[in-house]
């Protein structure tokens, strides 16, 4: 089992621990309800360096991405982001991620908790002769997540860097332990969600940085469990049980997001293009509320009477709600907001809410 240079600190602040992908990182501090508050209401801090992070570099690097990934990334500027996907030549997503270019570089991370799977996925398309070398970062850099509406004053106090006017996916850099890091604008919880990527050997540093910058406003580490309710009371699907090779980027609600309609080919493409040429996009990504306490498991089977009509892709319990939220995938004519269903678990059914996403928008 792989462990974040950060295990030491985690296990001093009480974690319970759990496996994702490999790595044993932390389930939650003992306090899923003030976990969820700080990011709310001040600030919390969780570390993601489990993420699946890549390095691409080389002259051809931007032209080899374009060629292959399914957004447009040649109008970008060092400093700038975008999400993109890498789809089966069905147009099924493999994987999702944000590309981070750099002077030199671009980086790529992972949106979800899906391992290398992005780096085996794109490796296969880095063909003899393409000026282009890829870099497995997982292990060698790590990754910070701050989060909630005090973000801004916890990155300009501990490294001295203005965030405030950053757009989602763009970045700046800054010098921590020594080394350059990316803070980058993201979106993981609904809140001001700012990343910190660096080489892990500077990772206790910037963590230690965070927290005492934090300290006055109460920061919390951040627990997956946490991290998950969060992500989906603000709507936002990730690689691995929303995202995958069952779902076309359409069907995702990521128009206009993680793929292009007017660059050159790749992977997928025309299936895509023709999805919004006819408007034939057989399911939908909704959020559904529960009315029992019941948490489905990922593939539960969603119905309009008895008719089956989709399934569950990732459920939890909404401290924002004090309900069971779930995505899922049903047929377009099954999808509005405040249609009747039932999800089946353990052989009952429970009455599920069709409602819009997302569910909570920060103030």
């Amino acid at each position: 089992m792989k462990h974040s240079h950060l295990h030491q600190q985690h296990t001093q602040l009480g974690a319970t621990f759990g496996e994702i992908t490999g790595w044993e990182m932390p389930v939650h501090y003992g306090d899923l309800a003030a976990e969820h508050r700080a990011v709310r209401e001040t600030v919390g801090i969780a570390d993601l360096s489990h993420r699946g992070k890549l390095r691409v570099t080389g002259e051809d690097r931007v032209k080899w991405l374009q060629s292959v990934i399914s957004n447009d990334i040649l109008p970008l500027q060092p400093g700038q982001g975008r999400y993109s996907s890498f789809l089966t030549h069905k147009g099924k997503m493999l994987t999702y991620f944000r590309l981070y270019i750099q002077s030199d570089a671009v980086m790529v991370e992972d949106v979800g908790e899906i391992g290398e799977a992005t780096f085996q996925a794109l490796r296969k398309f880095l063909l003899y002769g393409t000026k282009a070398k890829m870099e497995n970062c997982a292990e060698s850099w790590g990754l910070l997540l701050v989060s909630g509406p005090k973000t801004a004053q916890v990155i300009q106090s501990a490294f001295g860097v203005d965030v405030t006017d950053l757009k989602p996916v763009d970045f700046v850099t800054a010098q921590i332990g020594g080394q350059q890091a990316l803070v980058l604008r993201t979106e993981e919880t609904g809140a001001v969600d700012i990343e910190i990527l660096l080489p892990t050997n500077s990772l206790v540093t910037a963590w230690t940085s965070a927290m005492q910058a934090g300290a006055k406003f109460g920061i919390r580490a951040i627990g997956t469990q946490t991290r998950e309710a969060l992500r989906m009371e603000a709507g936002l699907p990730k690689a691995g049980p929303d995202l995958n090779e069952e779902i076309v980027p359409p069907e995702a609600n990521l128009e206009g997001k993680a793929f292009s309609l007017n660059k050159g080919c790749y992977p997928g493409q025309e299936v895509v293009a023709r999805m919004d040429t006819y408007g034939n996009v057989r399911r939908k990504l909704v959020g559904l509320v529960l009315a029992d306490p019941v948490i489905p498991p990922h593939g539960a089977k969603l119905y309009s009477g008895d008719r089956e009509v989709g399934w569950i892709s990732s459920a939890v319990h909404s401290p924002q709600l004090d309900k069971i939220i779930a995505f899922g995938f049903p047929l377009r004519d099954f999808s509005a907001a405040g249609t009747e269903l039932t999800v089946e678990c353990d052989g009952s059914r429970h009455q599920a809410t069709i409602h819009a996403l997302p569910f909570y928008t920060r103030p």
